[in-house]
């Protein structure tokens, strides 16, 4: 396979530690570039931390003595120095736009964890074994930008990743008309741990600002369509959604009611759910999960702790399926907010880019 010199802009926050992690022994990408905010440009990267290395593992040596550089006035020289970066950045939302749409006119593709661009009508928001197909766009994009390599494509919320891909085979398949879902979400979301968030300890908040709105919306534009250079969102399902912070340290979880045009059996469910899985494991990416969807038969299952880290973090565990009351079904579902909720996500989403075609090295 082709290697790739990558650079990662907001590198100091906890979704850029989790970058480095993954992409530290990486088969196809190099760590060439790491990128901040001004006060951590010019500092080695150990330097910039400090103690604020949060990851369970050991900071990578090979990352430790490289310079950061600043995010913002670099940008012309990290895009000569690498093929792409990935970006998740700590700013405000215009700010964040500017920014990606800067890199990506500078040629240098971005595969983004911000939520900045999700509704830009030309890029992709991408959950890889669901929507490939709207990478398409991306030619569409280019030419408003004026480029010829840069585009942006992002990933979806973290929340979506737990029911989402347990949602879409079966509207594929039986027509998914309401869904009402509760997500019980981690801390590491709010990119927080519980020495730095100690509020949460022995506590649930029952807001997380923008939440509910993104996990109501984001699913329509996944299930939309590319028409006219543009992806329009679908107008269903129907989604509503309640967004909680629990004290959990990693892990997001939801909670699931659906109603169907055509309601299947609980067998035909499972049937779909273990034998879905998309173009990711067609061309087996490195961090494409072999089993996309689990299901789990015992009552008190799935579990955060227990689950949150099959198949390296980026599977989904289901489990609780039973007929509803007032919806036709109901199931809980669990995925790991930073790897395929956010880095994880991005590093397959790039995998999925550069495998094919969209992203090629520059020399």
């Amino acid at each position: 396979m082709k290697k790739y010199k990558v650079g990662i802009i907001g590198a100091t926050g906890m979704v850029g530690q989790r970058f480095i992690t993954l992409l530290s022994d990486h088969p196809w990408y190099d760590i060439t570039v790491l990128a901040a905010s001004p006060r951590s440009a010019g500092k080695t990267y150990a330097e910039a931390l400090g103690n604020r290395w949060v990851m369970k593992t050991e900071m990578p040596e090979a990352v430790k003595n490289m310079i950061v550089l600043d995010a913002t006035s670099d940008i012309q020289k990290i895009a000569d120095t690498v093929d792409f970066v990935f970006c998740a950045v700590d700013m405000q939302k215009d700010e964040i736009k500017a920014l990606e749409e800067a890199y990506a006119k500078a040629e240098c593709p971005v595969v983004s964890n911000n939520s900045a661009h999700r509704f830009t009508d030309d890029v992709p928001m991408i959950i890889p074994e669901i929507n490939n197909a709207h990478l398409d766009i991306i030619e569409s994009q280019k030419k408003r930008l004026g480029t010829t390599r840069g585009f942006i494509a992002v990933k979806s919320n973290c929340s979506l990743q737990s029911y989402v891909p347990a949602l879409y085979p079966l509207d594929e398949k039986f027509g998914v008309k309401d869904v009402l879902v509760c997500t019980y979400q981690a801390i590491s979301g709010a990119g927080k741990t519980f020495e730095r968030w100690p509020e949460m300890v022995d506590n649930v908040i029952p807001y997380i600002g923008g939440e509910e709105e993104k996990s109501e919306k984001e699913p329509l534009k996944i299930w939309g369509k590319i028409v006219d250079g543009k992806i329009v969102p679908a107008t269903e399902p129907h989604f509503t959604a309640q967004c909680l912070r629990v004290p959990v340290s990693d892990g997001h979880m939801a909670a699931c009611f659906v109603r169907f045009e055509n309601k299947p059996t609980k067998e035909e469910i499972l049937e779909v759910w273990k034998n879905f899985s998309g173009r990711p494991q067609e061309l087996e990416l490195p961090h494409a999960p072999k089993q996309f969807l689990n299901y789990y038969e015992e009552d008190n299952m799935p579990q955060t702790k227990i689950n949150r880290e099959l198949e390296g973090g980026m599977a989904i565990s289901t489990g609780r399926l039973r007929e509803d009351s007032q919806y036709d079904y109901k199931f809980v579902c669990i995925s790991h907010n930073t790897l395929r909720g956010a880095a994880g996500g991005a590093v397959l989403l790039a995998e999925l880019l550069c495998a094919e075609g969209y992203i090629e090295p520059k020399n």
